[in-house]
């Protein structure tokens, strides 16, 4: 038997257990919510984590080439991108993904010589990781560039009112070559 097909019929698990551990990765009181809420609308965030891991998994388990699956990284990685903790914490929970399959399917790894396969997935689990890097990166760039137009947005307007800046004219601007 191969390593998807395990993987498939412990699919269920696995996804359970992720979730959890990720949920775990928020403080104590954002994890409670994010597990007791099942509604979408009362819990997008919880939601959210639920749908693209399974999406996730689903897309490894098949051999999905990784930027297919690179919407759905980014919109976990977009709300871990606006909290405050670190890039090795935003991207932990797909290294915790390794760490489940392994212990999940522990007997089968050793029984069945599934090693090789095992390895590549977790390459791809890796590369999937580095990817997850790239975009938490791409959005804080983004959060930082926002919030830096807007001081500067302000401080013109503080200047605009105290009279100590004039907004540019067709005659004060200056000359463009």
């Amino acid at each position: 038997m191969r390593l998807e097909n395990f993987l498939s019929n412990r699919k269920s698990a696995i996804l359970n257990r992720w979730f959890d551990r990720t949920i775990e990765t928020y403080p104590e009181e954002t994890a409670r919510f994010l597990k007791s809420k099942k509604n979408r609308f009362a819990n997008p965030v919880g939601h959210i984590l639920s749908q693209e891991l399974e999406s996730i998994m689903e897309g490894l388990i098949k051999g999905i080439d990784l930027n297919t699956i690179r919407p759905c990284l980014d919109n976990i990685i977009r709300i871990r991108a606006v909290q405050e903790i670190s890039a090795s914490q935003a991207v932990a929970f797909i290294f915790l993904l390794k760490q489940i399959i392994r212990e999940e399917l522990e007997q089968e790894i050793q029984e069945n010589r599934i090693g090789k396969e095992l390895l590549e997935l977790e390459t791809r689990i890796d590369e999937l990781t580095l990817l997850s890097f790239d975009i938490f990166m791409q959005c804080r760039e983004k959060i930082y560039d926002l919030k830096a137009n807007e001081i500067n947005k302000r401080t013109v307007r503080l200047l605009q009112r105290a009279k100590l800046v004039v907004e540019d004219t067709p005659e004060t601007a200056p000359n463009q070559f």
